[in-house]
């Protein structure tokens, strides 16, 4: 019996390589932070694919690991003590894999708490706010005629890419370096071209620095292949 067997996960979707950490997950802005993080570190890793009803994040099986039932979700078979870790909240694995293994939270105390505001900042601010737009203007909630929600959500989404533009200004990454601040956040910006279609709504384009910040994301071979892994089936 290897030690993964002990959590319940593990027996809706069976380990090939129990030595290996365990992603749970499914393509989404999301979704995706984690297997970017871990093509960026560099740690071996075994995918699979959870999906967002029934048959997956309300399952007693992913209950069991994230009783919040969203995605993504991780078991790590060498955990902090040497022994399995199960963890869930996406800013909290992004920290978990960077203190694993020594990269992407800065280097310095100050620089690790540059990195964290903005971790915190996504958490907070994009993600939730970004959520509730694409929900209304892609999603089901496009069927809802309620122009002062719409409304609501586009203009502090607009806000948060000035936010966003200005940091940018005179830096290549939000962070100074490169960190799972941009992990977490990057996915959010594409997700206005790549699942919105909402560019002209957004007035995407008018911030260039945001325009610019997205381009060199794409352009990272682990962010490439972190989407190609998170939504494949």
């Amino acid at each position: 019996m290897n030690e993964l067997e002990s959590f319940a996960i593990t027996k809706r979707w069976k380990p090939i390589h129990p030595d290996r950490i365990q992603v749970y997950t499914f393509g989404t802005p999301n979704g995706v932070k984690v297997p970017i993080a871990l093509e960026e570190l560099g740690l071996k890793y075994e995918k699979h694919h959870v999906p967002l009803n029934e048959s997956g994040v309300l399952t007693q099986e992913f209950l069991s690991l994230n009783p919040n039932n969203k995605i993504p979700a991780i078991i790590d078979p060498e955990g902090p003590v040497g022994s399995p870790i199960g963890i869930f909240e996406s800013g909290a694995i992004l920290l978990y894999l960077a203190d694993k293994a020594g990269r992407l939270a800065g280097q310095t105390e100050t620089e690790r708490y540059s990195v964290m505001q903005w971790l915190m900042f996504q958490i907070g601010s994009v993600g939730p706010m970004f959520g509730q737009f694409g929900y209304i203007h892609k999603a089901a909630g496009k069927e809802i005629e309620e122009p002062r929600r719409r409304g609501r959500y586009l203009e502090e989404m607009k806000r948060l890419l000035r936010v966003i533009n200005g940091q940018l200004e005179r830096k290549s990454w939000l962070a100074g370096d490169y960190s799972i601040a941009d992990i977490a956040i990057g996915p959010w910006l594409e997700t206005i071209g790549r699942f919105y279609k909402a560019e002209k709504e957004t007035g995407y384009v008018e911030f260039e620095n945001v325009v610019r910040y997205v381009d060199r994301f794409k352009e990272r071979p682990a962010v490439a292949k972190g989407w190609s892994v998170a939504l494949a089936n």
